[in-house]
């Protein structure tokens, strides 16, 4: 007997089927759990890369006196 109510119920369901603009598209439930799973990564990525970027260092080194004392480069040559 549980064949008869699952074929009574897609019975019952097919008529609303009918009534939904076949020229309309929607996202849907799917769309939205996509969209939401797509979100919380990103998040999460920037959530990591801010952690990575606290632990970068951009100060510069001071240069070492033989380093600022040496002659340019020759640009006409």
């Amino acid at each position: 007997m549980p064949d008869m109510s699952a074929s009574l119920a897609l019975t019952h369901l097919v008529p609303l089927a009918k009534e939904v603009d076949e020229n309309k598209v929607t996202p849907g439930v799917l769309g939205f759990i996509v969209f939401a799973v797509m979100a919380v990564a990103v998040w999460g990525l920037m959530k990591s890369m801010n952690k990575h970027m606290q632990k970068v260092d951009f100060k510069e080194s001071a240069q070492t006196g033989a380093d600022s004392k040496a002659p340019a480069a020759d640009p006409k040559s």
